[in-house]
């Protein structure tokens, strides 16, 4: 069963009965809702009122229940994850500290050839020119030492949207990327603790101050899908700037967003457990490649 995301925007007291998410109106008490904790992945908290009980946060823990934090600007600011979500965790820790830094590289060519390859289908799927991101494909060397990730980045968002510079605090639809890209690192970073990895230590990004450097890495191939969520949002009739409760409900689709991977359709939650999966396998010399999904 696929698992589900629950976003609380509103005043709210959120407690634990009968192992299951009770969700209460804070001011008059009312019983507004109730989820079993077993089919939670994300709990999104989004307003200044929300109390929340510790027992329903271990609860969450023990679920490998991923808790989002939104700031006054209502986008994701902080992470809650479990500290054991594999029963194996040690022994994949000290696997993943000791990969050999020609894997490193080798991971990181293919991650970014893959994202080379999701940015030249969507401009393909929505009509723009697509054919320079094929030699930036072409081109990419082990540990994309040449940077045609950043390259082929400048051609796409040229390409995609009119007058646009990519920025973390820019115009919108900025904002809608920026949420959603939050959204998608927090789906990742889950992913990578449910597998026993830990999500600090990349195997490209490196920054010191960056508590999620390798579910940057892994997010990557992924983003685009956030990109085509982004555009049916912003092409609406309304053409809307700002980040509402609608948008954000339309964003967080992104779980259960259909991507193809390993020849299969299946929800990007799912997708996400099998990268990260395969992802350990490769540290550990199973496999050779990582299993990214593919648009189309």
């Amino acid at each position: 069963m696929l698992k589900r995301t629950i976003y609380i925007g509103t005043p709210t007291y959120l407690k634990l009965k009968d192992n299951q998410l009770k969700i209460e109106d804070a001011i008059t008490k009312e019983t507004k809702g109730s989820v079993p904790i077993e089919d939670l992945a994300f709990l999104v908290l989004d307003h200044y009122q929300i109390t929340i009980s510790h027992q329903l946060i271990l609860a969450l823990q023990q679920n490998n229940v991923a808790i989002i934090s939104c700031d006054e600007s209502h986008l994701p600011l902080g992470l809650m994850l479990p500290m054991n979500g594999h029963v194996e965790h040690s022994e994949r820790l000290k696997n993943q500290i000791n990969c050999s830094e020609p894997l490193r590289k080798q991971l990181w060519k293919q991650t970014v050839e893959v994202k080379i390859f999701q940015q030249k289908t969507l401009l393909d799927k929505y009509g723009y020119v697509a054919e320079p991101m094929q030699d930036y494909l072409t081109n990419v060397k082990v540990g994309d030492s040449t940077n045609m990730e950043g390259i082929a980045a400048q051609y796409y968002w040229r390409q995609l949207l009119d007058n646009f510079t990519r920025e973390r605090d820019g115009d919108a639809p900025n904002n809608f990327l920026n949420f959603g890209y939050a959204i998608l690192r927090s789906i990742v970073a889950r992913a990578l603790v449910c597998s026993g990895l830990n999500p600090t230590i990349g195997i490209f990004h490196r920054n010191k101050y960056n508590p999620y450097c390798l579910a940057d890495d892994i997010m990557e191939p992924y983003r685009a899908y956030v990109d085509e969520l982004v555009l049916e949002w912003i092409n609406k009739p309304f053409r809307p700037t700002e980040m509402s409760k609608e948008a954000k409900v339309h964003l967080l689709k992104i779980a259960t967003k259909d991507v193809k991977i390993d020849g299969l359709t299946r929800p990007l939650l799912v997708a996400v457990s099998h990268t990260t999966s395969s992802l350990y396998k490769c540290m550990i010399g199973e496999q050779r490649v990582i299993r990214y999904p593919e648009m189309s």
